[in-house]
Parts: structure tokens; sequence; C-alpha cells
């Protein structure tokens, strides 16, 4: 039921601090890991497992979480995943070991998990019909900024204070939540079912098939894919659980996870750009920072502040978007419009040098986050525009985890991606790189002189000119390889725009009744 007044924004802040918190603990840590690993005495492979089990429990858990809901109440559900994420940050701070860090943050990631879909829920309730455009744009605010934002509070915390600060920060604004979730939340329009249905095969199939998934897709590039037995364990055992996850919901009356809302065509079609979404938004994520710190030297911190000014970008053009679906405006011209502004992020990074600076990524970040903002909330409308109230906060939990999963594989395969590039790369390089060519000797008699100016022997010149030579080499190669990751990004931007204008819905999407995704 829509709420007026102070309440209606209680509700809203709320909700919204809640999502960013678990949206921020899915990127915080990415620059705290060499910090980890070197105070508990982990490698940066094991370290890796901190990232790799939150985000494990986070797919797990979306797509259950309107099953959930039903079970304990959607208040008691919602409150009860707060306290269990800021006691598991908690944890995570105190961990005296890495393994015993990886649990909690498997915990924590329980908790998250749960906080999105019905965040979004809450708030879609919360506002009347008319302003529901609005609505989405403020939870969309929290989706793009949350991984954008993450990097830079970890790189801030980690370098004044010390790496358990960045679970530590989620007390107090998550025990603000909880006091808040305490006086203004209510079940809602979902009700907690007397003795309902627990589909124990179905979870136990969901959370081994998308569990292994993301482990391969997590741990694939750093193991060398399936050169490692359990990679390849995981990859089959993920296959033929998934399989049977799908077959065996398909036959029950009562599923964890109602899959028959994937025969909506518009939340199959529109599901598949937000994929693309989520591949491109945590594939760009991703790539940015580590060319900043890899290639041109960037601090974590400094790294993490390039990124802010990006998210001003989709704080002016979401609440607009919403307005421009009230108005009318098809969804799908937004969307369009969304995609191509992401087609001029990868251009215009794709012609970065090795002498960048902060100011060549301020307008390309700003453009990418601007259509970030384009992409979301007419996606999200657009995705369960057709499905019945009932079936709708099912499909918001399948479009919210084809989200997640899109990220990961965005992640993954951008890693690989570039990995491969690299290697094609400094082959061409190095066979041109030869003792024969008088371009090669100038150019080592030139850094020779260069090291006996600066009081070296002419034997030790001469092996740190071999040696910065080969580092020329490396350097070329990885910002080759990037700057192709970049066009990757641009190239699946641009096949996903003519697609979207093949996405028809029953529904007709014009001002009001564009905002069905209130339920």
């Amino acid at each position: 039921m829509a709420q007026t007044g102070s309440r209606k924004w209680f509700i809203t802040i709320t909700v919204i601090l809640a999502s960013i918190l678990e949206l921020i603990d899915t990127s915080i840590v990415n620059v705290a890991l060499p910090d980890m690993g070197g105070n508990l005495g982990s490698t940066l492979e094991d370290t890796a497992w901190v990232i790799t089990a939150y985000a494990i429990a986070n797919v797990i858990i979306i797509p259950m979480t309107g099953f959930l809901s039903a079970l304990f109440g959607r208040k008691k559900y919602y409150i009860g995943s707060i306290i269990l994420f800021v006691a598991a940050s908690a944890c995570c701070g105190a961990s005296r070991n890495i393994w015993e860090l990886v649990f909690f943050r498997f915990v924590q990631g329980i908790g998250g998990g749960g906080l999105l879909s019905t965040s979004q829920a809450y708030l879609f309730e919360t506002f009347p019909l008319e302003e529901r455009g609005v609505a989405s744009a403020l939870f969309g605010m929290g989706i793009v900024c949350g991984p954008i934002l993450g990097p830079t509070l970890g790189g801030f915390l980690t370098d004044h204070y010390s790496w358990p600060w960045i679970f530590y920060v989620n007390l107090p604004l998550g025990l603000i939540a909880i006091a808040l979730s305490v006086t203004f939340l209510n079940d809602g329009m979902q009700k907690k079912v007397e003795s309902p249905h627990i589909d124990w095969t179905g979870i136990f199939f969901l959370i081994v098939g998308v569990g292994s998934l993301q482990t391969v897709l997590e741990r694939g590039q750093a193991e060398d894919w399936f050169h490692k037995p359990y990679i390849t364990f995981l990859a089959v055992l993920a296959l033929v659980s998934v399989i049977t996850f799908i077959w065996w919901e398909l036959q029950q009356k009562e599923p964890v996870v109602n899959l028959r809302v994937l025969q909506s065509r518009t939340l199959a079609s529109a599901g598949f750009l937000t994929f693309c979404l989520g591949f491109c938004l945590f594939g760009s994520v991703f790539i940015v920072p580590v060319y900043c710190q890899y290639l041109l030297g960037f601090t974590a911190m400094k790294t993490g502040m390039i990124m802010i000014p990006g998210a001003v970008g989709s704080i002016l053009v979401m609440p607009n978007v919403g307005r421009m679906l009230q108005r009318g405006v098809k969804p799908q011209i937004l969307i369009a419009i969304g995609f191509l502004g992401l087609i001029v992020f990868a251009v215009m990074l794709s012609h970065l040098t090795t002498t960048a600076d902060t100011r060549d990524f301020f307008w390309p970040l700003i453009i990418r986050n601007a259509g970030m903002g384009f992409l979301f909330v007419p996606l999200t409308i657009l995705a369960i525009s057709d499905l019945e109230p009932k079936d709708i906060p099912q499909g918001t939990a399948m479009n919210n985890m084809i989200r997640q999963l899109g990220g990961s594989f965005g992640i993954a395969l951008m890693n690989t991606y570039i990995d491969h590039r690299e290697a094609a790369y400094r082959v061409q390089l190095v066979s041109n790189v030869s003792l024969l060519s008088p371009a090669t000797q100038i150019r080592l008699t030139q850094l020779q002189h260069s090291f006996i100016a600066k009081g070296f022997s002419a034997s030790q010149a001469l092996k740190q000119s071999y040696m910065a030579l080969e580092g020329a080499v490396v350097k070329q190669t990885m910002t080759l390889s990037y700057l192709d990751g970049f066009r990757s990004i641009g190239l699946i931007c641009l096949i996903c725009v003519p697609l979207v204008f093949t996405i028809k819905p029953k529904k007709k999407l014009t001002g009001n009744s564009a905002d069905v995704s209130a339920h």
C-alpha cells in the first residue's frame, strides 16, 4: 500500500541504505586484498576467496528471496538479513586467519543477498502508481553507484586506517538500517504463508548448481581454467545440477524459484539485455581500476577517486529517466540511448595511452554512468511488464540474479580475453624487437648511455637496458590488450542496440502504466 508524507521518505531511506551497504560490499574489498593477505599470512590466490565467497552466497540467495519472504514474513526476513549482514561484518573484521574471514564473508553474502529484491519490493509498494518510475530511479542509483563507490571507500579506509575497517564501517550504518526497519516497515503486500511447502530438493540443486557455476567464474582464470581438476569437476557439477534444477522446478506446484515466469518472452528478452548490462557494468568496473593501477601506477586511493565523478552521471540521469517514463517515453528508446552511451565510453577509453592521467577518465566515466542510468530503470520495468502481479516479485528476483551472473561472466571473460590478447600481442611485438634490427640497437645504445649517466658501469647499464626494453614490451602488450577489452565492451553494446527494438510487450507501456514494476 502506497505511503504518504514523511513515512514514505523514511522507508525510502531505509531500503536504499540497506541496498547500498550490500552493493558496496561487492567491491569494497578488491583494493584491500594485498593488505589482508599480508596481515593474515595468506597468498593472493587464497585471499581472493574473500571476494568469491561473498559472490557465491549472493547469487544463491537472490532467486530465493521471494520464497524466504513468504516463509518468514517479509519484515522479519528483511530485518533478519540486515542483522546477519551486520553481525557477519563484525566477525569479518575480527577474523584471525584467512579461512575464518572467507567463512564469515559467505555468511555476510547470505545476509546481503536477501536485501536487493526485498528492498525493491518495499520501495515500489511505498510510492503511488504515478511516482513509481521515480522509485525505480532511486533504487537504480544505488545499484549502479554501489559497486563503483566500493573501491573508493575501500581504498580510503585501507590507506588511512586498516583493512578491518572496510567491514567495521557497516556496523553503525547497519544498526541505523535495523532501527529504521523496525520502526517503519511492515510485511507489505506479501504476507507470511502459514505451513508452507518447502522445496528442499530444489534448494539443494540451486545451491550446488549456482554455487559451483559462480566458483568456476570467480576462480577459473586464476586457476588456468580446466587445467585444474577441481575447476573441471565444478563445471560439470554446475551443468548437471542446473539442468536438474530446471527440470525439477518445472515439475513442482510450489517451487522455490518459479521458472515459469520465463515463459514471458518480454522477461526472457529483457533478461538477456540485463545480463549484458551486468557484463558491461562489472566488466568495466574491473578493467578500469586494473588499468589505472598496473599500467598508470595510480594508488588504490587515486584509482578510487577517479570513479567518483562518474557516479554523478547516474545521479543526474536516473530521476529524469523515471519522469520520462511517466510522460510516456518508450522504455526501448531509453534503453537504446543507454547502450549508445556505453559505446561512446568504450570508444573514448579505447584510445588511451601509457601517459594517460585522471583527466582522460573524467568524461568517459560520466558518460558510462549516464548510460547505466538510461538502462537500469527502463530494463527493470520492461522485464516484468507482462507478468501477473503475483509473479512480479519472482520476476524481479530473477532479473537481479541475471544481472549478478552477467557481472560474474563479465569479470571472468574479460580477464581471460585480456590475458589471451596479451599473449598474442607479445608474440607480435617481440618478433619486431631483434638484436639484428638497427632500430633496436639504437634504442639499446640510448638506454645504456642513459644508465651510464646515472652512475652504472657499462655492463650494469647494458643489463638495465635489456630490462627496460622488456618492461616497455610488457607495458605495450598490456596497454593494447586492455584497449581491446574496452572495444569488446563497446561491441557487445552495439549488438544490443537493435535487439532492444525487437522487444514488444503485450501491455502498453505509456504514462503511469509503465510502472507495472510496482509490486
